[in-house]
């Protein structure tokens, strides 16, 4: 009897149509044989949808047609499973589409990757693919990632943390980013990846030019001392917090003139086809250019901050390299990397098929110790009834 498993993917989030990607990646080299795969799209107005023709991804480029040949769908929890059903209740027939015995999220940004879809998951109980809450959400937000990494001892760079509301007062927050760094600096959005938003500042004007760009993303933005002599290295990461491996190094390649990779190069990769490959379209070297006591360490510090964070699944962590000192930093970790980052994972011998196993694996690993864990406590004080009144326990003798 196969597992059926649901793959959720889109959501509320700049990064949707990257999710839709990498989603349509997975979903074909998922086994069928052995797993029902259950398609949920999540539109960018949180509406949920299945159908069998969202695992074509060629069927995106007219959605409001495609919607049309989908269900509106939900999950609830009846009778101790989950089941996928119908939004729009039928009155006469069957309203179940199926029971659902894992969710695999593929998505990417704000409001999906961040913990708030882990957290609706786990409310339902049911097992899913991935981070839990906590790992999502410290993966997200740069900065709290960068505090417990820092006080971890890994290495990482200062930087200065704004809100929103520093909007009226942002030369105060330049005078102290020229005090603390001088330039160049890096901004970015603290919660979101792919680029978006991310800018780098050579003088004043850039840099509020950058902050107040970065600020149309998020509500919290940071900005941090630019790398001159930049290498960047990224390195995957698979496992649980119990045992965890590393996988190859790779190095993007940008053009000479680019200062950041944009949201066009990873996804597009200026190609054709290069639209459908999500990651796999960007250009890079793999193994990365880097000395094999470079890639040691990196590789050690990738596994070491995946179980530091409490991470499980597949995670990409990305690093920087200053190439004048030889210092080497950690940038960030993508708790949902685009395309799952399979592609860092086939030199090691290990199909994308056979990483997606791994990662189903690990999820119900996850279920089952929860399961041991006792997460109520039986007590007899509804039982009194009427005795607290509408005041609760302050307006009770107990």
């Amino acid at each position: 009897m196969k597992i059926n498993l649901a793959v959720l993917f889109g959501g509320r989030s700049v990064e949707h149509e990257v999710s839709v990607i990498s989603a349509c990646q997975a979903m074909a080299n998922i086994n069928s044989e052995k797993y029902n795969i259950i398609p949920v799209y999540m539109t960018k107005k949180s509406e949920f949808y299945t159908g069998e023709k969202l695992m074509d991804i060629n069927s995106y480029k007219d959605i409001p047609a495609l919607l049309k040949e989908c269900t509106e769908c939900v999950f609830v929890r009846s009778e101790g499973k989950v089941q996928l059903i119908r939004q729009k209740i039928k009155k006469f027939g069957s309203n179940l589409i199926s029971d659902i015995d894992i969710a695999f999220p593929i998505v990417h940004g704000t409001n999906v990757e961040d913990g708030v879809l882990q957290g609706y998951l786990q409310t339902l109980d049911l097992p899913y693919v991935g981070c839990d809450v906590l790992a999502s959400a410290v993966g997200m937000d740069k900065y709290v990632m960068k505090i417990l990494l820092k006080e971890a001892g890994f290495p990482v760079l200062d930087c200065c943390r704004f809100a929103s509301f520093d909007l009226d007062r942002i030369d105060e927050c330049a005078d102290e980013v020229e005090k603390k760094f001088g330039y160049p600096v890096i901004v970015k959005p603290i919660n979101l990846g792919s680029s978006v938003g991310i800018s780098k500042a050579n003088d004043r004007s850039g840099l509020i030019n950058s902050m107040e760009s970065a600020f149309e993303f998020s509500d919290r933005i940071l900005v941090e001392p630019a790398v001159v002599e930049l290498k960047e290295i990224n390195c995957a990461v698979v496992g649980d917090s119990e045992s965890a491996e590393a996988s190859v190094c790779e190095e993007p390649v940008q053009a000479k003139d680019d200062d950041i990779l944009s949201f066009e190069q990873k996804y597009v990769g200026g190609g054709k086809s290069g639209g459908s490959k999500g990651m796999a379209s960007l250009k890079r070297k793999i193994p990365a250019d880097i000395s094999p006591e470079q890639e040691e360490i990196i590789r050690k510090l990738a596994v070491d901050a995946f179980r530091c964070l409490g991470c499980n699944g597949v995670a990409r962590i990305d690093f920087m390299i200053d190439m004048a000192s030889e210092k080497i930093y950690i940038n960030e970790i993508n708790t949902i990397p685009g395309s799952l980052a399979f592609y860092l994972w086939e030199p090691k011998g290990v199909k994308y098929p056979q990483l997606l196993e791994k990662l189903i694996q690990l999820a119900l690993k996850r279920h089952r110790q929860a399961e041991k864990i006792n997460y109520t406590f039986d007590s007899n004080i509804l039982s009194m009834g009427g005795s607290f009144g509408a005041k609760g326990s302050k307006g009770s003798k107990f």
